[in-house]
């Protein structure tokens, strides 16, 4: 498969746990991960809810400038919480 050339991913996406796992070396390495989509101006798509590891990298790319979208499957919808960023108008 070819490179295209001059071409930039914008955005990404971003699916893990809803529960922060049982060893702490997961919580860091998911805020890492936003923290590195912010410093790449990238733009996160993920699955849209407030818990465990998706809520950590969707909080440290949202902080540090990313634009965040959380997508909530209609099927789960009544079982997730949505994440609202403090900035962030609902």
């Amino acid at each position: 498969m070819a490179a295209i050339p001059n071409k930039q991913f914008k955005n990404i996406c971003v699916l893990s746990g809803f529960t922060y796992g049982k060893h702490k070396e997961f919580v860091e390495a998911a805020i890492d991960l936003g923290r590195s989509i912010a410093a790449r101006k990238l733009h996160l798509v993920y699955g849209g809810g407030n818990r465990g590891l998706s809520k950590m990298v969707s909080e440290a790319a949202f902080i540090r400038g990313s634009q965040v979208l959380g997508i909530i499957p209609r099927v789960l919808k009544p079982l997730a919480v949505r994440l609202t960023h403090p900035l962030e108008k609902s």
